[in-house]
């Protein structure tokens, strides 16, 4: 009894009083206290990472962006007119009429990023050795810098490895390494305006390059629509031989009228599916590396490193 009394004489102290603060809570004095003195470690993480990200920014070649921005050509109101009439009987033949300049810009665009119309423009173009051969650009003497590992530049040949394989890369390995490094597409679906760049170290290949892409791929197109119309054509003509019906015979020759049209029209635009609008120029800046970025993100980490080894070792010690 003489207990109970005694516990209840003492009143319970208030919070503050009753406990002290738990162990690992972090205590922000002994943190900082524990990174200034480990300070010299973490000036040896930032000193060494901002050094190495100096270097590396060096070593990296200056990349020059040519871009060129273009519209789609614009269609013929009669042709649309007409493929709306007799698109049923088209379909029924077999017979593209064409469709709206926003379908066949989208499938141009399609043309642009695939293997097939790539791999025939670096093989066209001779830019095997240009693409996967070289490894910078001599700005002074205006000449490309070659990687002497896998290309002797003076007898213009690939090399070997140690078991006698040329090291000549694919047509595929070239086309996709052109896709993912070297051309890229921005389209704008609210307007219609496509964006197509090339990255390289030469600014005049860049350009070079740029204008070529756009010229063959019109072309490409073009060659597509004429091959189209001429066999469309010469089909609606044997079911015109072949028929009676007068009203078949109407339908068959504007068929045919039609194609004609798509036809001329594509003798007579050399920028048969996309237009110019700007065009492209020689870079006179790099587009890349950004050099001070790289630097700055090398110094962060070096930093974040540092307090962590600071950090692991005070916990260590403890």
């Amino acid at each position: 009894m003489t207990e109970v009394k005694n516990q209840q004489a003492h009143p319970i102290p208030p919070y503050d009083q009753r406990m002290p603060l738990a162990d690992d809570e972090i205590d922000l004095k002994e943190l900082f206290l524990a990174l200034w003195a480990g300070k010299w470690w973490i000036i040896a993480c930032v000193l060494v990472f901002g050094l190495a990200g100096v270097g590396y920014a060096i070593m990296q070649p200056n990349i020059y962006r040519s871009d060129v921005l273009l519209s789609p050509a614009e269609s013929s109101g009669s042709g649309m007119n007409i493929g709306g009439q007799l698109g049923g009987l088209a379909s029924l033949a077999g017979i593209s009429l064409g469709g709206g300049g926003s379908n066949k810009s989208e499938l141009a665009l399609h043309v642009l990023k695939s293997r097939k119309f790539v791999g025939n423009f670096i093989e066209t173009h001779h830019l095997l050795v240009p693409l996967m051969a070289t490894n910078g650009w001599n700005k002074q003497a205006n000449t490309l810098k070659y990687s002497a590992d896998i290309y002797d530049s003076s007898r213009q040949q690939w090399l070997k490895n140690d078991d006698g394989k040329t090291l000549q890369p694919t047509k595929l390995e070239t086309t996709q390494y052109f896709l993912n490094n070297i051309m890229s597409v921005n389209a704008d679906t609210k307007t219609g305006m496509v964006t197509l760049s090339i990255d390289y170290y030469s600014p005049e290949l860049a350009q070079r390059w740029v204008a070529w892409l756009v010229s063959d791929l019109n072309e490409e197109m073009r060659l597509h629509d004429m091959e189209d119309a001429k066999n469309s054509i010469n089909y609606l003509n044997e079911q015109v031989a072949k028929t009676s019906i007068t009203d078949s015979r109407d339908m068959l020759f504007k068929l045919i009228e039609q194609q004609t049209k798509t036809l001329m029209l594509a003798n007579a635009r050399k920028e048969y599916v996309f237009e110019t609008v700007d065009p492209a120029v020689v870079a006179e800046k790099k587009s890349k590396p950004k050099r001070a970025l790289i630097v700055a993100v090398s110094v962060v980490l070096g930093g974040f490193l540092g307090c962590f080894i600071v950090l692991i070792r005070q916990f260590i010690k403890k």
